[in-house]
């Protein structure tokens, strides 16, 4: 399967919003991409658009599954779930990092609030974060390539150093290549069987099954994450034992009752609750996380699952004229850049402005091609300022420009100097 080179930078603090900052935790990091445009090329199983802005996008660290640092107002064992945090990000490069003492989960102070690096991707998970294996500094394929991922690359990750330090668990989705789910699992036994890392104190799982009584107990444990994940809204609902676990997993089949192949009958499908023991004060899995694998959660009906046809900045917004030398209306104009390679079909796109105003466009504008839309009684621009939207046909945003009322005077066009995103 092939996996899509992003260049960029890990960002885990906001100089200007230190307390509103990522909040990176041993699976999850903050992705600065050189090229937002190419998330929107990724593949998209369940239907979820990327969860990206100016700021980027979270990157969840394919086939490993950290201790939860939080989890809404929740947390596994501290000690487990900050020593994969802090392994990550040094290997990434940050130094002298510390957090905010009344909120552990925000950066207080860093030697770098970002270092360059990069992603190899394949997808977007049903939390609009970028799914991939994460290195640092620069790769040797330019922005955008497209890479066959094999063991070796993959054995660079900091992803796998995690399983080979035993600082994660294993949890392996469909979308995960074969090859590369049976090398990660042999990492892992191995880490395992050398009682490193997590291991020594994990439970709920086939060598015994944990008790807990409570979130309390629950919070310092070790043990899979996503069944933490699944315990913590169990519990939030009233629940006081585990002897309804089972038929609540049921009650819902995408959120909590994951379907998934048990790889030592690969032949019967199954789910979350096949592999879940669990009464009275006592859980566990019977079955270890790499002897399955997770299918991610479906789209919804008529959902989209391969990437968006148009990204963001495809198309730009390079000019307008809100004030012609004659009449106003019938008189405005809109200027449009194609930044791709390939033509692109505008009909059932829309200009729209902050009133609500629409313009249809239609047609087809070449690459690299430049278009004046010259604009109808649906849209009028405001001679005191004004947002421009350029949306796609399923009222995607594509561009955005603003302008002030200084900037506007009779019969002068709005140049927004834009440039290819």
């Amino acid at each position: 399967m092939g996996y899509t080179v992003l260049h960029g930078s890990f960002v885990i603090r906001y100089p200007d919003l230190p307390r509103q900052g990522p909040q990176p935790d041993g699976d999850t990091v903050k992705f600065q991409p050189d090229s937002p445009a190419l998330v929107n090329t990724l593949p998209r199983p369940s239907g979820r658009p990327a969860d990206i802005n100016s700021r980027g996008i979270s990157v969840r660290l394919e086939a490993v599954d950290a201790l939860e640092t939080h989890f809404g107002n929740d947390h596994q064992e501290l000690a487990g779930a900050n020593e994969a945090r802090d392994r990550l990000l040094a290997d990434l490069g940050f130094t002298g990092v510390t957090f905010f003492p009344d909120a552990p989960n925000n950066v207080q102070t860093a030697d770098q609030d970002s270092v360059r690096g990069h992603v190899l991707s394949n997808g977007i998970d049903a939390n609009g974060r970028m799914i991939g294996f994460i290195y640092p500094g620069e790769p040797v394929e330019p922005d955008g390539a497209q890479v066959f991922l094999e063991p070796p690359r993959v054995d660079a990750s900091i992803n796998a150093t995690l399983l080979v330090t035993g600082l994660a668990y294993p949890t392996f989705y469909n979308t995960l290549p074969a090859d590369l789910r049976a090398h990660l699992a042999l990492q892992s036994r191995a880490a395992r069987a050398a009682g490193i890392g997590l291991w020594p104190r994990s439970t709920a799982d086939p060598d015994g099954a944990a008790t807990i009584p409570n979130l309390d107990a629950l919070e310092e444990l070790v043990i899979w994450p996503k069944l933490f994940r699944r315990i913590v809204p169990y519990f939030a609902a009233g629940f006081t034992d585990f002897d309804g676990f089972d038929a609540w997993l049921r009650a819902d089949p995408v959120n909590r009752d994951d379907a998934l192949l048990l790889l030592q009958d690969p032949t019967r499908p199954g789910n979350l609750h096949d592999i879940v023991t669990a009464a009275g004060s006592t859980i566990a899995l019977t079955v270890w996380p790499e002897d399955f694998v997770i299918s991610p959660d479906p789209a919804p009906p008529g959902g989209g699952t391969g990437p968006r046809p148009h990204a963001a900045g495809d198309i730009v917004i390079l000019a307008a004229l809100p004030d012609p030398a004659w009449t106003d209306a019938g008189h405005e104009t809109v200027t449009l850049l194609n930044t791709t390679g390939s033509g692109i079909d505008l009909t059932e796109w829309h200009l729209v402005d902050a009133a609500g105003g629409r313009h249809a466009l239609t047609g087809a504008l070449a690459g690299g091609a430049v278009t004046q839309v010259l604009l109808g009684s649906g849209l009028a621009l405001g001679n005191n300022g004004d947002t421009v939207i350029l949306v796609d046909g399923k009222n995607i945003t594509i561009d955005t420009v603003t302008y002030t009322a200084n900037q506007v005077r009779p019969g002068r066009t709005v140049c927004f100097g834009r440039t290819p995103a």
